[in-house]
């Protein structure tokens, strides 16, 4: 996160000098300093982080690539509405351990078209669905698979 803040503070200035460079080392460490203090964090979240980052990059991509599955779906069910759409309520419990692993899946889940997270409550989720083909599946879906393998990774 120090990384993340002092290229952060380089690119804000436009330009790398020494002057820019000591103080933004002493910024970035000041901003270090008050998440570990006042948020939570700690330089062994830190290395969790990086040690999931090619994970992290993974993930996104197949979420991008979820929601533009999710978009022609959506837009096919509109435009060639000749059955009709059964939105439908699914509940499903997960076993992911970690709040934040939890709560990305939500957010994933409310990102894709076509469906929305209702309710998270401990480890059950409840979703609406625009569908009933959109909710196969789904306890078991890509995003819950890498959620698994980095936690399993962070600890």
């Amino acid at each position: 996160m120090f990384i993340l803040f002092f290229l952060m503070w380089v690119i804000f200035n436009g330009s790398l000098t020494l002057e820019i460079a000591l103080f933004g080392v002493a910024v970035a460490g000041l901003m270090y300093g008050f998440l570990c203090k006042f948020m939570d964090f700690s330089f062994h979240k830190d290395l969790q982080m990086w040690r999931c980052f090619g994970l992290i990059l993974l993930y996104l991509a197949v979420l991008f690539v979820e929601i533009i599955k999710a978009n022609v779906k959506v837009t096919l069910l509109i435009l060639t509405s000749r059955r009709k759409v059964e939105p439908m309520l699914i509940h499903f419990r997960t076993d992911l351990r970690s709040k934040t692993a939890r709560t990305v899946l939500a957010n994933s889940i409310t990102l894709t078209p076509g469906t929305i997270t209702v309710s998270l409550e401990e480890n059950e989720f409840v979703v609406h669905c625009l569908d009933k083909d959109m909710s196969e599946g789904m306890e078991e879906s890509v995003f819950v698979k890498l959620l698994r393998k980095m936690e399993e990774v962070a600890l």
